[in-house]
């Protein structure tokens, strides 16, 4: 059984469809799919439609396309939809300086409020990150130390803090990040011919570090590159990446559905859930 860590369900590219969608990755072994949201209205249809499908986690948040858009009202929004029973993190946050849709000051401001937020209420993070990694992952290494607890359990033990999405960094960056508690995830692209460097980075992670996301509806892996991507593709992100490191399929969906259990609390009654439904 797999899960997709990264899914916009609540995407408009869904609007015809999204219950079949949701069903069709049922029926090829997804059983948990990890809806992040864009914006605080987007936020609530994660929670809508979570409530909606067992299978169906949300994180709440405001991505870094959206921060000139938000203020300290949605921020407080942000946290109390956090209580939610269905909302597993805060996400999908961060930086990006390729587009640069708001000025990074903004940005770095929304980024640091949503990672408080997710230290008050002890949740992980779902990082966005793309010409911005540096300041990524200076802005995190802060915040850890100031609230070095965040995401200590029973005992002591520790949690992962969050994943690095769509993580697009070389080995020494990937290293860098795991040591902060952090897992990197791959997309599609990881399928894509000239994606040597994710490739690469996919290949040397110990599987104990990664996650398997599709992204959707964007990076839609070899052979449907270009057409818009759904959960139900995971399989093939996941043989890409047991092809890239020596392993069987199966334990690749092992080892990252253990991984996601780790990081949002999820997993084995989920996929006894799953599995009922699809009987």
């Amino acid at each position: 059984m797999f899960v997709d860590s990264h899914a916009h369900l609540t995407s408009k590219d869904f609007d015809d469809d999204r219950d079949e969608v949701i069903r069709r990755a049922i029926d090829v072994g997804v059983a948990i799919i990890v809806n992040p949201a864009v914006d605080e209205a987007d936020s609530r249809r994660a929670i809508e439609l979570a409530e909606k499908h067992p299978n169906v986690f949300a994180c709440i948040g405001i991505h870094p396309h959206q921060a000139s858009h938000a203020d300290e009202n949605a921020i407080a929004s942000i946290e109390e939809l956090s209580s939610h029973p269905k909302v597993v993190g805060i996400g999908e946050i961060g930086l990006d300086y390729y587009y640069d849709f708001a000025p990074k000051d903004v940005q770095q401001r929304i980024f640091r409020w949503q990672i408080e937020i997710a230290q008050r209420r002890n949740l992980p993070i779902v990082i966005h990150t793309r010409e911005s990694i540096d300041d990524t992952v200076r802005m995190v290494g802060e915040s850890i130390a100031v609230c070095p607890t965040w995401r200590t359990r029973g005992q002591g033990s520790p949690a992962a803090r969050g994943v690095f999405h769509c993580f697009s960094g070389d080995i020494a960056m990937a290293t860098s990040v795991i040591e902060m508690r952090f897992y990197v995830s791959f997309p599609g692209m990881v399928t894509f011919k000239k994606a040597e460097l994710a490739q690469s980075v996919a290949a040397a992670v110990p599987l104990n570090d990664l996650l398997l996301e599709t992204d959707s509806p964007y990076l839609a892996p070899v052979p449907y590159r270009g057409t818009r991507n759904e959960p139900a593709h995971i399989p093939l992100i996941a043989q890409k990446i047991a092809d890239l490191q020596g392993q069987t399929i199966e334990e690749v969906a092992r080892m990252t559905s253990c991984n996601v259990h780790d990081l949002f609390g999820i997993g084995e009654k989920e996929i006894r859930l799953s599995r009922r439904e699809n009987k």
